[in-house]
């Protein structure tokens, strides 16, 4: 037992946060910004190194933009909602199973803190108190099992919404240059450059990866893709010519 008055009385609650990683909408905000500004960047390329005017750069990244937004989002909105209905699917086939057979649920559970590292009849004695809350065994048994808690599902409106509206904003980027009256292709690509470089290194605020690594890594893989769709665009637009 603790003591009045000792360290663990004594001491204060340390108050903190955790980011959100099981909201969907990060990832989906992330995925969605990243592959705008690769897409459209790679798709100016693409379409400015075949010698296409301005006109033809602004139609094809408008529809790259339009096109590529709605299906992230679609996509995204897929994706999340069969997530979503699978956890469902195995929460029933927990539910019947603790229902049909509590003893062995029970067992199970006291196995599960017991493999964490407590002691077997201390084990036991947690597994039964919360076996005595169906719902709260649930949950347990659930984030133990799945790694999913059934109570905090991500939402796949807000996934679609994310991706949707990231997606466009970074699609807009390269296409900067050419809405604002400057139609250079390479104005295009730096502007996209510097896009993927600023994506990258915000990604990092929420990974232990430097802010500098991240952006030259999202770069390298902007370049890569403009560099292979420009070619592309040269060697098709070369050949019609």
């Amino acid at each position: 037992m603790t003591e009045p008055g000792g360290p663990l009385e004594q001491a204060e609650a340390h108050p903190h946060t955790h980011a959100d990683v099981a909201g969907g909408w990060l990832r989906a905000a992330v995925f969605g910004a990243m592959d705008g500004l690769v897409t459209n960047t790679a798709l100016v390329a693409g379409v400015g190194g075949g010698g296409a005017g301005s006109h033809a750069v602004v139609l094809s990244g408008v529809a790259g933009l339009a096109a590529g937004a709605i299906s992230m989002a679609l996509g995204e909105f897929t994706s999340v909602s069969t997530q979503n209905e699978q956890l469902d699917l195995e929460v029933a086939k927990e539910r019947r199973e603790l229902a049909s057979n509590p003893v062995g649920e029970q067992t199970e559970l006291a196995q599960l803190w017991e493999d964490r590292g407590l002691e077997p009849e201390l084990a036991r004695e947690v597994a039964q108190q919360l076996s005595r809350d169906p719902e709260r065994a649930l949950r347990v048994h659930t984030l133990n099992e799945l790694g999913l808690d059934p109570d905090d599902k991500p939402s796949p409106w807000t996934a679609a919404i994310s991706s949707f509206l990231c997606f466009a904003i970074g699609a807009l980027i390269p296409l900067l240059p050419f809405l604002l009256g400057a139609p250079r292709l390479w104005l295009a690509l730096l502007c996209g450059g510097v896009g993927l470089v600023v994506a990258g290194a915000l990604s990092a605020r929420f990974t232990p990866r430097p802010w500098w690594s991240a952006g030259l890594r999202q770069l390298l893989f902007g370049a890569v893709a403009a560099g292979a769709t420009y070619l592309i665009g040269m060697a098709i637009g070369g050949g019609a010519g």
